[in-house]
This record gives structure tokens, C-alpha cells and sequence, in this order.
């Protein structure tokens, strides 16, 4: 139940879903192994690759496989997220 909604916020505000799951599990810290710089620059400029590879590390193993297929994911939503406001503000310049 609280994966789906995390999935649910992650998809209305994906920043709001990373902190959630920074502060309230494990996932992210052991992800980037206790620092936070890499982190909150995943929380500034990639939330969804950030939530992606904190949910796909296995500790001791790291990311293999077809896990990083997700990460892959994420990057590709982060650029569609991205490249949707530009192309959203670019139709409203139009004259």
C-alpha cells in the first residue's frame, strides 16, 4: 500500500515523493551510502532517476541487471518532465 502511494505522489510531485522516502527510509541513504550531496542534487535537477536508483540499490551488490533498466527509466521521465515545460512555454510564445 505505501509503494503505490508513493508511486501515485511520484508522479504529482516527484521532489515531494523523494524527500518523503529520504526522511522516512532507509532507501536513499543507503543508495548514496550516507553523504547527501549526490542526493540533493538528484533532488534539485533528476527526482525521478534519484527515487529510480534509491529503490533499485541492493546493499552490497549495488544496482545489476535489469535494475538499471529502471534507472534508465527515470532518466528518461526526468527528460520528458524537463523538456515538456519547455515545449509547453514555447506554444505560448507563439504569435
Amino acid at each position: 500500500m505505501a509503494g503505490c502511494l508513493i508511486a501515485v505522489l511520484a508522479v504529482l510531485s516527484p521532489r515531494l515523493a523523494l524527500f518523503l522516502i529520504w526522511v522516512f527510509t532507509p532507501y536513499v541513504t543507503r543508495a548514496f551510502h550516507g553523504g547527501w550531496f549526490w542526493p540533493l542534487m538528484g533532488f534539485i535537477f533528476l527526482p525521478f532517476t534519484t527515487i529510480a536508483y534509491s529503490l533499485a540499490f541492493i546493499p552490497g551488490v549495488g544496482v545489476t541487471g535489469t535494475r538499471w533498466a529502471w534507472v534508465f527509466l527515470g532518466a528518461v521521465v526526468d527528460i520528458l518532465w524537463h523538456s515538456g515545460g519547455v515545449f509547453g512555454a514555447r506554444k505560448g510564445y507563439s504569435d
